[in-house]
């Protein structure tokens, strides 16, 4: 069986035509980007207030290496778990129940008074990176084959925006309980991360009040009707998604474009602090909130970065088939590669920014071009084929921040190596390939639908069930 009535159409239209919240595929793309967003703030908002936690822990840098390593580390298995969840249960419960419980630990980690206390919740916020897996699975099912690479690309990359985000207001809403409501350095720390764990906690609420599952309804309500199979016959779906090699090699991929993402997230601020000589002469809340904004440039480019790479994955997919959508992936893969080798060897502030922008146009691209490719690989395991390559992007960032933990690399060095590493990994996108049989029914569907980005949201018709 297959969900019917996904939308075809997907472009500014869409997305800004408030009218179109009325319908289950806006309201879900909507929610889902702006829940992302939130934890992805929430999970994020520590890194940029680092150097104030460092300060008041006595923290050395191996054990800063070790936060950097934690908050990315249990949202492997977090994703693994989220996808099968998925499957079982649908998005909309999935969602629900992860803000509710991850926003837990983001408001408790306030609670932390030493190294060991502190790094128990960093790993336990790690757990809301999750969300990422929902929001491409929820966009997955709300949108048809034509347009779903833009879908998840632009609901992605409007989440991922929380990492930029956090690093330029998190310093901001720290100087303001410093400065204007006077609190000391290390309560105004803990009052910041609280906000954002009550924002996610809200959001959740949110998520199940005003979300479905799938254009036609909520899972349970489609399971009883017969028109999706019941929750015993999707428990076989994570190992069906485990044994296709092209499966993993999505995840070596996706560890080399999104967990160099998250390791720049938890490193920017300091490394721009810590490398620079324009900041070592301010006092410590002028310097975090510069660096902060140049550091968010890089999440910022989520806004539309990620979007080009979706878009284009199913411009290529519309004129070279499945395998054109692979193409495009290796090339923007490669790029990034060598444009974060080009960022390390910057120690300049003014070229260091151009090519922090330039490397994170690439990353950025690099990831919506890997989920241009996902969702055609098993719809029947869509959920667990998304947690696990969602789960690679975090094993990337868990590899990458022993190389930020060890003290005889210096960072510089350390991303160097990063790039190295990513050109090398962007030739496993030749091991993605499909079956003539997957080719000719993806191009059946574009020839009927075509591809668009403007237009009236448009329902895909209701497809056979067996």
């Amino acid at each position: 069986m297959e969900l019917k009535n996904k939308a075809t159409r997907f472009g500014p239209r869409e997305i800004f035509n408030f009218k179109l919240l009325g319908t289950p595929q806006m309201r879900a793309f909507h929610m889902s980007w702006f829940a992302f967003f939130l934890c992805f703030f929430a999970w994020f908002g520590i890194a940029p207030l680092m150097k104030i936690v460092a300060k008041e822990m006595s923290l050395t840098k191996s054990q800063i290496g070790w936060c950097i390593i934690g908050s990315v580390a249990i949202t492997v298995l977090a994703r693994l778990f989220i996808g099968w969840l998925c499957d079982r249960v649908g998005p909309r419960l999935a969602y629900t129940w992860l803000l509710l419980l991850g926003s837990i630990p983001v408001m408790c980690i306030g609670f932390a008074h030493d190294f060991t206390t502190f790094l128990i919740f960093r790993i336990a916020i790690g757990a809301i990176g999750a969300s990422f897996v929902i929001t491409q699975y929820h966009t997955s099912v709300m949108f048809a084959p034509n347009c779903v690479g833009t879908a998840n690309a632009t609901s992605a990359g409007w989440g991922n925006l929380g990492g930029g985000v956090t690093q330029m207001v998190m310093p901001l809403v720290f100087a303001g309980f410093v400065t204007l409501l006077g609190f000391s350095e290390s309560i105004g720390w803990r009052a910041s991360m609280f906000v954002a764990g009550l924002m996610c906690a809200l959001t959740g609420v949110a998520y199940y009040l005003f979300t479905q599952d799938a254009p036609d309804g909520n899972f349970s309500e489609l399971r009883a009707k017969g028109l999706l199979p019941k929750k015993e016959e999707s428990k076989g779906t994570f190992l069906e998604a485990a044994k296709d090699y092209r499966v993993w090699a999505l995840f070596i991929i996706y560890g080399t474009c999104f967990g160099i993402e998250l390791t720049i997230n938890n490193v920017a601020t300091l490394y721009f602090l810590n490398h620079f000589d324009y900041f070592q002469e301010m006092d410590s809340v002028k310097a975090l909130s510069i660096a902060g904004l140049i550091a968010g440039s890089f999440g910022l480019m989520n806004l539309f970065a990620r979007t080009m790479g979706g878009h284009f994955g199913d411009r290529f997919g519309a004129k070279w088939g499945l395998s054109g959508r692979v193409k495009w992936l290796f090339v923007v893969l490669f790029c990034e590669g060598l444009a974060l080798m080009l960022f390390s060897q910057m120690s300049v502030l003014l070229l260091a920014i151009p090519a922090l922008i330039l490397f994170s146009l690439f990353v950025q691209m690099s990831e919506g071009a890997t989920f241009s490719v996902v969702p055609f690989i098993n719809k029947r395991a869509l959920g667990s084929v998304s947690g696990i390559v969602g789960a690679g992007g975090n094993a990337g960032a868990v590899a990458a921040g022993f190389l930020f933990k060890a003290e005889s690399l210096s960072w510089p060095t350390a991303l160097f190596i990063l790039g190295s590493i990513v050109t090398c990994c962007s030739f496993f996108c030749f091991a993605v390939n499909f079956s003539e049989a997957a080719e000719t029914e993806a191009r059946l569907h574009t020839d009927a639908v075509g591809v668009g980005l403007s237009g009236p949201l448009e329902l895909e018709p209701a497809p056979a069930t067996s």
